[in-house]
């Protein structure tokens, strides 16, 4: 493993310094927007447009690169995103923060692009698993490690809008001094939502359901910790657990993956998610300051709620790879990105409206009721098809949320690789 790092150490730190930036800006929206008065409609608004901004990027990025090439766009990516973080700060108003949102949702999915082209192209195809796996785990505690960062200032001054400027400015530095010249992306075009759902139902509402399961998380989570009183370190903890439960959960999930029908798999893992939003729910219910006993039974939602977001996000992939011909696996990534992105859009939305109608613990029924929705149309899946055999399933691959098509596509290949080279050894044991 260390010999595989050892190519892509600077790519793999800048990704750190980049999501403990994206991780810090992502926190102090909910903080700083409590500040200024936001209401949760419109601070739902907001959220939203980042991920508008990241499925505008994940189209329009790759014909950039093609037409300057990977340093020119981002270096200018990069600097948009560095401005957009100051600039929060200069303009409170909520139709100024959609834009820098949207502008910022653009830029990372442009940087996620660059960056794993780079990274795939750092790999063999013996190491490509394990890179993409290092850069699971660069990004998830760069996202935790930002939570840490956001207790060293105050949200009501530009401090930590400026520090999160300042990390994604260097971020650059080790990934352009490093990265070599590769091709210019070819990414396939996107399978069309029809297309995909009749190849795979449960991958295609799925992967939209999580997309609005964890854009809620990531971008409303903030919003109500600090609608309860929660302290900023409070909120911190709060969304650094939704991510750390995926570390956590990552590896057992995967394991059983290979090895049960996956719609079971799915099925379980979103009825605990649906459970534990149900605890959330009834510890905030019994909460009187936020303070009081009920903050950890919080926290133990929040990292249940979260640690099986992101594996479900793979396990669906992985799902859908399992009816689909090698051929169809790039343009399905595309068309999966997309359904997710479309899911990330809505599902803060609605969370915005119902917390604003019903109050901050609204946040809990929402995510509790996707994530059984989820469950139930897993249930109703197995009535309707036979499961696939173990020995012919793809293999699975731990793949954030936040990957572009471009990381998406190469785990769909490298599953499909590791499984054919298993079913050899099984047929060829000599």
């Amino acid at each position: 493993m260390i010999q595989v790092l050892s190519g892509v150490w600077a790519l793999l730190v800048g990704i750190v310094l980049i999501m403990l930036g994206n991780g810090m800006h992502f926190t102090l929206i909910g903080l700083r927007g409590g500040i200024e008065g936001f209401s949760a409609a419109e601070l739902a608004v907001i959220t939203s447009g980042y991920f508008v901004g990241f499925l505008s990027g994940a189209r329009l990025t790759p014909r950039l690169i093609r037409r300057v090439g990977h340093v020119r766009v981002f270096a200018a990516l990069g600097s948009f995103m560095s401005a957009g973080l100051i600039a929060f700060t200069l303009l409170p108003e909520p139709w100024a923060w959609t834009i820098l949102r949207v502008l910022l949702g653009f830029c990372m999915s442009g940087i996620y692009v660059a960056a794993e082209s780079w990274l795939n192209n750092a790999a063999t195809n013996e190491t490509r698993g394990k890179v993409l796996s290092a850069y699971m785990i660069a990004q998830t505690l760069g996202i935790i490690g930002a939570q840490g960062l956001l207790t060293l200032g105050d949200a009501a001054t530009a401090g930590l809008f400026i520090g999160a400027s300042i990390l994604v400015s260097i971020s650059f530095a080790p990934i352009l001094l490093s990265a070599t010249p590769v091709p210019a992306v070819e990414v396939a075009r996107p399978m069309s939502l029809r297309d995909l759902f009749a190849g795979s139902p449960l991958g295609t509402a799925g992967i939209f359901l999580l997309g609005s399961i964890y854009a809620t998380q990531a971008g409303m989570g903030a919003v109500f910790g600090s609608q309860i009183g929660m302290t900023a370190s409070q909120i911190a903890l709060f969304v650094a657990m939704l991510f750390a439960g995926a570390l956590v959960l990552q590896y057992p999930v995967g394991w059983l993956s290979d090895r049960v029908d996956r719609r079971k798999l799915i099925f379980g893992a979103a009825l605990l998610g649906a459970t534990s939003c149900g605890l959330g729910w009834l510890a905030g219910s019994g909460m009187a300051p936020v303070g009081g006993g009920g903050l950890w039974p919080l926290m133990a939602a929040a990292f249940l709620a979260g640690g099986v977001t992101t594996p479900l996000y793979a396990l669906l992939l992985a799902y859908t790879n399992d009816f689909l011909s090698a051929e169809e696996m790039p343009a399905a990534s595309g068309g999966l990105v997309f359904t997710f992105g479309l899911g990330a859009i809505f599902g803060p939305l609605a969370t915005g409206w119902a917390m604003n109608g019903f109050g901050p613990f609204a946040f809990w029924p929402v995510l509790g009721a996707t994530f059984f929705v989820l469950a139930l149309y897993a249930l109703y899946r197995m009535s309707q098809r036979a499961a696939a055999p173990a020995e012919e399933t793809e293999s699975y691959l731990g793949v954030l949320p936040t990957a572009s098509v471009v990381a998406v596509e190469a785990a769909g290949a490298w599953a499909a690789e590791q499984a054919e080279a298993e079913r050899q050894a099984q047929d060829d044991p000599a």
